[in-house]
């Protein structure tokens, strides 16, 4: 559930907002987790600084930014943040992939009346099913599978840090291939969540947090 609700909630969100804020916003969700999971003070320093970021993506009042948007961006990182969770467990119990196959096939009977209710049998054409199945596994079925891999061998708070660096490389792709532009305010705003989530990352590692779990072994 957690996994489908990500792109759920994603999906509109970015058709009212820019990538490049879309993914800050989304990515407060493992930062919000890190911070939980570590119990460190100096943690809820870094969580400071990307809640600053936030504040100032907002121009001060997310005024910039559609309101609907900005709530999706937001569900779809709560969302991430339950995923993180729910994977590494699911990564123990399950040997291979056959957890993450069995969540997705999930996931997608959850929402596929979702998907009939909005667009009944234009889902069924045959450019448009191509379609989708390509961004299933370039959006799902590849990236999860390597994230279920990566969670079998770091702690959910260290992953969920890492993951915080994806707002550079959605701001990149928004630039590169959707053209949309960020403004400077947006840039700096996007850079104190990437500092943020680069000063938990070693404050996880200077403490021994990225060491290989037992459960990995």
């Amino acid at each position: 559930i957690a996994m489908s609700a990500i792109t759920g909630l994603f999906s509109p969100g970015v058709d009212r907002i820019p990538l490049g804020p879309a993914v800050t916003l989304e990515v407060l969700g493992p930062l919000a987790l890190s911070v939980v999971a570590s119990r460190r003070a100096l943690n809820l320093v870094w969580a400071g600084l990307a809640l600053a970021g936030v504040f100032l993506l907002g121009g001060g009042g997310f005024g910039d930014l559609d309101p609907g948007g900005v709530a999706f961006a937001l569900g779809a990182g709560a969302m991430w943040a339950a995923y993180i969770v729910f994977s590494a467990r699911t990564g123990r119990r399950f040997p291979q992939a056959d957890g993450l196959a069995l969540a997705m096939a999930v996931g997608a009977l959850l929402f596929l009346p979702l998907g009939l209710a909005e667009s009944g049998t234009k889902l069924f054409d045959p450019v448009t099913f191509g379609l989708g199945a390509g961004v299933a596994v370039l959006s799902s079925v590849l990236p999860y599978t390597l994230e279920l891999l990566a969670l079998r061998r770091l702690p959910s708070s260290t992953f969920a840090i890492l993951m915080s660096l994806e707002p550079a490389l959605a701001s990149a792709a928004g630039f590169l291939v959707l053209h949309q532009a960020l403004t400077a305010l947006q840039a700096a705003a996007i850079a104190l969540v990437i500092g943020a989530s680069m000063g938990a990352v070693r404050t996880q590692v200077g403490h021994g947090k990225a060491a290989v779990p037992p459960s990995a072994s």
